[in-house]
């Protein structure tokens, strides 16, 4: 394995950073929280991200990605009418959450996902687990095997809703993936965390105000759920874009609804004013070259496949260097955009982070005569250590 000298490269990346927080001077009053940049998929805070803990109503995030999976696979529609039980009746008379649905009500899946996303409903999380798989109880089993296939490796499922339960258990950083996966995954469907009220056949006593407190300061939140119960204390799952960056996160254990307002917009306010993108390196971008064994050419140029891009900490802009490794010399034929060697980039105080290259070009085999004079190189410097063509 060879490996070509440090380059400085003239930036500061800032990359998946189990504490990065506390390396640039931010501490969250969140029991647990963790916090993501989507742009450059970099871990800005993990604060106990990784423990299982009761997500309270954050968990119906699960809930309304199963029913935005069936809607786009075609199990159901907009207009698909769901059946109310009296197991989810019987949630609103038990306190918490609601969108107000009574027996003889036929809600569509529209409705429902209203009444999830912006009524917190409990009553329709469990219309959804009936309609879509029989019971709550075997939804939640779905849930759970659902939540593993598509990464979220700290959260068990015993109910649709949130509802305390010592079984029901989800990490922030769990939260903060699947919040993800509903921005990317559902593009015609996500924009209705945005929406601030819903009120079902106009039942809601009170004003029906998505409870998320960020959608009204005008930062660019679009999602996604708060959640609380006494065991939980105070959470948020959230999501921010703001001239083309997208962050989210999660946290839970605040101690009011007042308090989580305020860390929202703090940690909100931080990941962007603490952190610029900067773009690294351009498709096409030559940043090294690796020796070719029997082709045509003698060297191959390295590039990337994909423009990189990188955060760069507000207060120190300088230091990056990069370190392209591979194993060598690469034999002919090479195809361009053919994976060749990687790019470790580090900084002082930062984890590495590693990237692929790719050849820049095709680089054909030689003609005979040219890998026979190769072979009869290669085989010398073997056998005696030095090159024969060198004066």
């Amino acid at each position: 394995m060879l490996r070509r000298p440090l380059l400085t490269l003239g930036f500061l990346a800032a990359f998946a950073v189990p504490h990065l927080a506390a390396a640039q001077g931010f501490e969250t009053s969140a029991r647990e929280a963790w916090v993501y940049d989507a742009s450059t998929h970099t871990v800005l805070m993990d604060k106990n991200g990784e423990a299982p803990v009761p997500p309270a109503s954050m968990s119906k995030l699960m809930t309304i990605f199963m029913l935005f999976e069936a809607l786009k696979d075609g199990r159901v529609t907009m207009d698909t009418e769901f059946s109310v039980s009296a197991n989810a009746v019987a949630l609103t008379t038990a306190g918490g959450s609601t969108m107000y649905l009574q027996e003889r009500d036929r809600p569509t899946a529209r409705d429902l996902i209203y009444g999830m996303i912006v009524n917190s409903g409990n009553d329709a999380c469990v219309v959804v687990a009936e309609g879509l798989a029989g019971s709550e109880a075997a939804f939640s089993v779905k849930m759970t095997e659902r939540g593993r296939a598509i990464g979220l490796e700290h959260s068990v499922f015993a109910n649709s809703s949130g509802w305390p339960d010592p079984r029901h258990r989800m990490s922030m950083k769990d939260l903060g993936l699947l919040s993800l996966r509903l921005v990317e995954d559902f593009p015609d469907y996500y924009p209705i965390f945005a929406e601030t009220t819903y009120n079902y056949k106009d039942r809601a006593p009170a004003n029906a105000a998505n409870r998320n407190p960020l959608l009204k300061l005008g930062i660019g939140a679009d999602g996604l759920k708060t959640g609380h119960t006494k065991e939980a204390g105070y959470g948020l799952a959230g999501s921010v874009l703001q001239n083309g960056r997208r962050i989210v996160f999660a946290f839970s254990g605040t101690e009011s609804d007042a308090a989580r307002a305020v860390e929202a917009e703090r940690i909100s306010s931080w990941a962007f004013r603490n952190f610029a993108l900067k773009t690294v390196a351009k498709v096409g971008d030559v940043l090294g070259e690796a020796p070719v064994f029997l082709g045509a050419a003698s060297t191959v140029g390295l590039t990337t496949a994909v423009d990189i891009a990188a955060l760069v900490p507000a207060l120190d802009r300088d230091g990056l260097k990069g370190e392209i490794t591979f194993i060598g010399p690469i034999p002919a034929p090479i195809m361009a955009g053919q994976e060749l060697a990687t790019l470790t980039i580090r900084a002082t105080g930062l984890p590495d982070r590693v990237v692929p290259l790719v050849a820049a070009a095709d680089v054909p085999q030689a003609g005979i005569f040219g890998r026979v004079k190769a072979a009869a190189v290669h085989l010398y410097q073997r056998l005696f250590g030095a090159d024969p063509t060198a004066a």
